[in-house]
């Protein structure tokens, strides 16, 4: 895979044409929002619906004509494989019905799209996906998708559930792009516990992926037991995908978080180092499990590496932006503050405040701490 910077290309003539293929079900609620933020940009939209019940297709058919049914098979990757195979253009952009191109996207995908030249070697384009959304729409939690790919890359979707789409042979470089993710409320566990069990009586054993999956529905159903088992199976392992590996550990300390055991807590924090450099939130985690024992000079060591690694993106998997900017400053500041290093507790709620000027809590400290500081120079001059 080759990442590249996007700029425009000497000698384009041609501006590169768009299918937009969708599988939906039961989408009334979020379809025509989606549609609307990107249709002008299209120039082909492939609706696939598994089986509505409700206006989803009445509300597809505004947008386009190009919308099919087809039979659900409890398996996401047959069914967007189906979709990409009616698309007619020569890139392919992949989108869920609760995704959404935001204003200052739009901009830049029309950009990317008169950027691109016709025919070029460009195999395929990442972007960012914000998952989460904090104050004023900023992106709480984010991750890189492979969101466009060229139709005669030979791209497919691969896995019935938490379906991937495999990157191309060719270049594929990295847009300036964010689609961002709104989920209505909804519930799917149902249906993607049924989906797994069949996949696993079909396999014959839950291994890899498959039991990863299988401990991220425990987990998303609260089974905190089950999960942990689930996890901890996994990383037992040989050999796996280094990011399910990392977000294993993450799931399978919260687990242990939850079931009251806090020494196995840490050890899952602590085994992540095993695949990967440290992550801010790995860093923020172990950080909070020495401040809970009241190890305070322990706890500034791991909030100082949450600081060290923020700068630095993991790209495995999406890293909380709290993590990565106000909250291990906000911590050291406490942190500080507890062993009487009020000067150093005032530097880090002052560089906390840089991301949250306006939080209360943040305000309110330093006020307190520049009292403090106040009262001790006055004590020092008398």
């Amino acid at each position: 895979m080759c990442e590249s910077a996007l700029v425009r290309q000497e000698g384009a003539q041609n501006v590169i044409t768009i299918s937009l293929c969708m599988i939906v079900k039961n989408e009334e609620r979020t379809l025509a929002r989606c549609l609307e933020s990107v249709a002008d940009l299209m120039d082909e939209i492939i609706i696939l619906d598994t089986g509505s019940s409700d206006r989803t297709m009445d509300i597809a058919a505004k947008y386009t004509d190009r919308v099919y049914t087809s039979t659900w098979d409890e398996d996401f990757a047959a069914a967007r494989n189906e979709s990409f195979a009616r698309a007619t253009q020569e890139y392919i952009l992949w989108l869920d019905a609760d995704d959404v191109l935001l204003p200052g996207e739009r901009a830049k995908f029309a950009m990317l799209k008169e950027q691109l030249p016709s025919g070029g070697k460009t195999a395929g384009v990442i972007m960012s996906y914000t998952l989460a959304e904090g104050p004023e729409g900023s992106p709480l939690v984010a991750d890189r998708r492979l969101r466009l790919v060229k139709r005669d890359a030979g791209c497919r979707w691969h896995g019935r559930l938490h379906e991937q789409l495999r990157f191309p042979q060719g270049e594929v470089i990295t847009a300036d792009i964010a689609v961002t993710h709104r989920r209505e409320a909804g519930n799917h566990s149902a249906r993607n516990v049924r989906i797994l069990r069949k996949w696993i009586a079909e396999e014959g054993i839950a291994q890899g992926r498959l039991l990863f999956y299988y401990a991220g529905e425990c987990y998303d159903r609260q089974r905190y037991a089950a999960a942990a088992r689930g996890y901890a199976k996994l990383l037992e392992q040989p050999s796996g995908y280094r990011e399910d590996r990392l977000i294993a550990c993450a799931r399978l300390a919260e687990c242990y978080e939850r079931l009251g055991e806090p020494g196995r807590k840490l050890g899952a924090l602590l085994q992540s180092f095993q695949y990967d450099l440290p992550h801010a939130d790995f860093c923020c985690a172990i950080a909070a499990c020495f401040h809970e024992r009241q190890e305070i000079v322990t706890a500034i060591y791991w909030y100082m590496q949450a600081v060290d690694v923020s700068s630095r993106d993991p790209g495995l998997r999406p890293v909380p932006a709290a993590c990565r900017t106000w909250l291990p400053h906000a911590r050291l500041s406490l942190c500080y503050a507890h062993l009487g290093n009020w000067e150093q507790a005032l530097l880090h709620n002052t560089k906390a405040r840089k991301y949250l000027p306006n939080d209360p809590g943040l305000v309110g400290n330093r006020e307190k701490l520049e009292a403090v500081i106040r009262k001790q120079r006055k004590e020092r001059e008398e």
